[in-house]
């Protein structure tokens, strides 16, 4: 039983209050510092828990008491805001995506590589019940050999909530560098990695209407794309499509199905932890419910952070670096694809991070490293 890992927070928007909900009374972290560029915003978000402190950015990457920090700025800041934390000899551990573009994204897990520190990156939700009963039933034989995958994304667009959407539709923004992490995340935990990738993609409108909060009305531009579709090819062969929309209203599709020489699963939705897994297996007549098997049973927001502290280095954080890296580098392959009208090979390659064994939420949530 060591002393609390000490974390200071850099950006405090909508997705902060997910985070802090999880961490603020964890035995295994302490949130020591928290800054934002609003600086009232920082107040309040410090008054709320005990023993942190409201600094500037600046001072928080300064700080010798920060030992990792929890980076939930805006995609195109997350570069800048990481990297800035690595040269100052602290881990990270920042919101999806890793960054906005490929070298940025390379340049953060080379550099921490170089200076000795550890790169955590959402999503999370890929560690909980679902992705990972999923992936143990996958691992048994229970559908055979895989041989492909379908993962669906539809809706209209965050502006019809998010008061502030403007990056949702700027470069480091889009249905699939927004969302395209949760699926192609769970792909790689359940398939393995991917070699290359075919896409093709469309904008429907140049611009976004805000629909709640103070700038109700007002207009954004959109710089870019908004419905991406591609295949990606497993490094095993198993091809996966994958459908990531902000112009499609609703969809009956399964969020995720792997299809196997003897049996189809149907996999939750991977922007949440749990979910129902569903298996049909060849011959039979029906669906049926996959009991829970692997993962952090009510898993929430932020543990993918406490999966990279009680590891403790004794092995890769489930929600590493890499994986992000890789995610990344499929992500701006199928845009780029989309582009030239060309098949993308990619440049990196991953492991399976290893399964979460079946992890009830008073341990996780009393672990202390």
């Amino acid at each position: 039983m060591g002393d609390p890992h000490r974390v200071g927070v850099v950006g405090l928007g909508v997705i902060s209050r997910a985070y802090l909900d999880t961490l603020a009374n964890h035995p295994a972290v302490d949130i020591v510092a928290v800054a934002d560029l609003d600086a009232s915003r920082s107040a309040a978000t410090a008054a709320g828990l005990p023993g942190a402190e409201a600094v500037s950015v600046e001072r928080l990457l300064d700080r010798p008491d920060v030992q990792t920090v929890l980076n939930l700025t805006i995609p195109a800041a997350h570069a800048e805001i990481s990297l800035g934390a690595i040269d100052a000899g602290k881990h990270v551990y920042v919101e999806k995506p890793l960054a906005a573009t490929l070298p940025d994204g390379r340049a953060t897990v080379e550099r921490a590589a170089a200076a000795g520190v550890r790169v955590g990156c959402a999503p999370d939700t890929v560690l909980g019940t679902g992705t990972q009963t999923a992936r143990a039933t996958i691992d048994g034989g229970l559908i055979g050999r895989p041989l492909s995958a379908s993962a669906v994304m539809v809706t209209p667009g965050h502006e019809r909530w998010h008061p502030h959407p403007d990056f949702y539709y700027a470069p480091g923004g889009g249905p699939l560098l927004d969302m395209g992490p949760y699926y192609i995340s769970a792909l790689v935990h359940l398939l393995g990695p991917v070699r290359a990738v075919h896409g093709a993609a469309s904008r429907l409108r140049p611009e976004r209407v805000i629909g709640s909060g103070p700038r109700l009305g007002q207009r954004v531009p959109v710089l870019v794309d908004t419905h991406v579709t591609g295949v990606l090819e497993h490094a095993d062969g198993a091809l996966s499509t994958l459908t990531t929309s902000f112009d499609g209203v609703a969809t009956t599709a399964a969020p995720i199905e792997v299809h196997g020489e003897t049996g189809t699963l149907a996999v939750p939705d991977p922007n949440y932890f749990d979910g129902e897994v569903r298996l049909f297996a060849l011959g039979g007549t029906e669906w049926q419910v996959v009991p829970p098997g692997a993962g952090y049973v009510d898993g929430s927001r932020g543990v993918g952070l406490i999966d990279a502290v009680t590891a403790g280095g004794r092995r890769p954080p489930r929600a590493g670096g890499d994986v992000a890296l890789h995610v990344l580098d499929t992500m701006t392959a199928l845009l780029r694809s989309a582009a030239e009208g060309r098949r993308i090979e990619l440049t990196t390659a991953v492991e399976r991070p290893p399964l979460v064994p079946l992890t009830p939420a008073e341990q996780w949530r009393a672990y202390r490293a």
